[in-house]
């Protein structure tokens, strides 16, 4: 865990400015920063950043955040992952608290094995270039599979040499540890010698989402059938290959743009397509998909084509990863390449165009696709399409998110059209499974599953379309805690600030029910008695993301008067001269509702009432509380119900 101290280092130095200009071209408009916006597409800029505010949004799409917000999302970090980014950037040396011994230990392993790996990368990219074995052997090799110079150096192809142990001695004179070599793949202990594990190969540096090389596969040259075609790191603290997709850290931004993720199957198809100029693509690596890849691919877009090679092997790859596809909501189409091609010889012989061209018109949907395969398997035999029906019916029921409710219904349609059987009964068996894999999930877990529905809320998501469909309630319950956040250290009289008002309110009268906005609240009055003068930006960068993301939603993102007013001679109120009224209007406005509900209230109990003396009771309260409501709405600026 980093520890508070750091946290706070980070944070006093960010500039998001400087870190969001990492990403994007900014350009300074009036007091604010402008440009395209990297969450949608756009040809004018709507991107703005308040380096004063310290948030940024779009008047596009309604993305909104902070620093944090904007590296977890364009990153695609966890909030941890984004803190350590920024503690590099600004060379924070960050603390880690509650760390056991051994897992002290474990990170300083897996900081060691990062440090070896870049070294390892940097030797085998020179080894390519700047050796003689390596542009003999190795450059000529990728230049002759299609590869520009370009594309090598941006993915750090690199080399190792064929002999013995070049590597090996270079690591070691760089007084890296024996053990932890071994432990990273790079080589390996025979006859008490260390020598290179990797020796006359091609290397394809494997990078994590923060772009830190974490593992290596190496492919094989030369013909040698007792060799395998490649060789990846083992698993390590810092590689998992089930975790891990190659060409995530290099696809990233490409795939969030298109909203649809290509996976392919190899490196080589990977790079081939980068080069061809379709940077939305990943692999898998060979191996089935895992629900951690298909995870990562779901934090990009809910879209994803898988691209395997048209023959019964590629197949059954591709089908492997059907039912964990469907179990993470994601949306699955399948492409088959043809004629014994793969996406690295296809896309070079028929061109970037031609392929893209391929892909959108042959995606077949996933379950269809298995349908239609399984029943020409199947044939006229009654049993295998009796197991059929239950095997659809199985990976139908697998769609369990509630937004998908009607994709569901789609395919149970479809599907029973195509198994010519009754819908209502299929539809009975779908549902069959679906209530068995519940029960399965409250036996593993501890705690009651309340719905085989679950819904999923992202940090930082934008709340623009939201707030417009809360009532009128709910929205200046925010006011008067977004009045308290903005002004709250401006003077409200010679005696108070704004903050003393509104909390006096607050503590006298049950102005505000939403939870989430009383946490805040409460929050800003233990800051301010403790001495503090809180405003936003102490909610901004809180740990807590839910309450930080209220708190960007909530802020008025500042504008700037126009100059051409004052040609007009007219005098426009700023915020120095309204936020009293707008305070004052709020709070009017909050305690209004409270009386109305108490008079209504009221009204209920008369009616009900069959004591005249406590019907008289409740008649003089009622006068009471609508001479209150008259004293309000009198008032300047305040609203008057009907």
């Amino acid at each position: 865990m980093i520890s508070q101290s750091s946290i706070q280092q980070i944070l006093s130095r960010i500039d998001i400015i400087e870190i969001i200009g990492t990403f994007i071209k900014l350009k300074k408009r009036g007091s604010n920063y402008l440009g395209l916006c990297p969450f949608h597409n756009e040809k004018s800029p709507s991107f703005t950043v308040s380096a004063a505010k310290e948030i940024y949004k779009c008047f596009g799409c309604g993305r909104s955040g902070n620093s944090i917000s904007f590296l977890m999302e364009h990153e695609k970090y966890s909030y941890v992952e984004a803190l350590r980014w920024l503690a590099a950037k600004y060379n924070v040396a960050i603390e880690e608290t509650e760390l056991s011994p051994e897992v002290k230990i474990q990170h300083q392993v897996a900081d060691s094995l990062y440090i070896i790996n870049n070294f390892a990368q940097t030797f085998f990219s020179d080894s390519l270039f700047n050796t003689e074995e390596g542009s003999d052997i190795g450059l000529t090799y990728l230049k002759e599979r299609g590869f520009r110079e370009n594309i090598i150096q941006k993915f750090q192809l690199g080399y190792n040499p064929d002999s013995r142990d070049t590597f090996a001695l270079a690591a070691i004179k760089n007084q890296f540890d024996k053990n932890l070599l071994v432990k990273s793949g790079l080589v390996a202990i025979r006859d008490d010698k260390t020598v290179d594990n990797y020796r006359g190969r091609i290397i394809f540096p494997i990078h994590n989402q923060s772009g830190k090389v974490t593992g290596f596969g190496a492919r094989l040259i030369r013909n040698n059938d007792k060799a395998p075609k490649y060789i990846n790191t083992p698993e390590n603290e810092i590689y998992s290959k089930s975790k891990i997709l190659y060409g995530a850290w290099f696809a990233r931004t490409a795939i969030d743009k298109s909203d649809e993720c290509l996976l392919v199957e190899g490196y080589t198809d990977v790079v081939s397509l980068h080069q061809a100029g379709i940077e939305n693509v990943v692999a898998s690596g060979g191996t089935s998909l895992t629900p951690d890849q298909l995870r990562l691919i779901k934090k990009y877009t809910n879209n994803l084509t898988i691209i395997y090679d048209g023959d019964n092997a590629g197949i059954k790859a591709a089908l492997r990863g059907l039912d964990l596809a469907l179990e993470e909501g994601l949306n699955v189409k399948l492409v088959l390449i043809p004629d014994n091609e793969d996406p690295d010889s296809f896309v070079n012989k028929k061109g970037a165009l031609e392929f893209s061209k391929f892909i959108n018109e042959n995606k077949k949907d996933f379950i269809l696709f298995q349908l239609d395969l399984a029943l020409k398997e199947a044939g006229d035999d009654s049993n295998k399409k009796s197991i059929l029906v239950n095997q659809i019916a199985d990976t139908i029921s697998k769609i369990n998110k509630a937004e998908d409710f009607t994709k569901q219904q789609d395919y149970i349609r479809k599907s029973s059209e195509l198994l010519k059987i009754d819908e209502a009964g299929f539809h009975t068996l779908v549902n069959k499974y679906v209530r068995e894999r519940i029960i399965k999930a409250e036996k593993r877990s501890s705690f009651e599953v309340n719905s085989s529905f679950p819904t999923e809320t992202l940090p930082f998501q934008d709340n623009s379309e939201s707030i417009s469909l809360l009532n009128q309630e709910e929205i200046n319950e925010q006011a008067l805690v977004k009045c308290l956040l903005e002004y709250g250290q401006k003077n409200w009289n010679e005696t108070q600030k704004v903050a003393d008002y509104i909390l006096d309110f607050l503590e006298k009268e049950d102005l505000i029910e939403d939870k989430k906005l009383l946490k805040i609240a409460e929050l800003y009055k233990v800051w301010y008695k403790d001495g503090l003068e809180p405003g936003s930006k102490n909610f901004l960068y809180h740990d807590d993301h839910e309450m930080s993301s209220i708190v960007v939603s909530l802020i008025q993102f500042p504008y700037e008067i126009s100059e051409k007013w004052k040609n007009y001679g007219l005098s426009v109120p700023g915020m120095e001269d309204t936020y009293k009224d707008e305070v004052e209007t709020t709070i009017n406005y909050l305690y209004l509702r409270k009386i109305k509900r108490m008079i209504a209230a009221n009204q209920k109990d008369l009616e009900q009432s069959k004591n005249s003396d406590e019907q008289l009771t409740l008649i003089q309260l009622h006068q009471h509380l609508k001479t209150m409501e008259m004293a309000i709405t009198n008032k300047k600026g305040s609203v008057i119900f009907k």
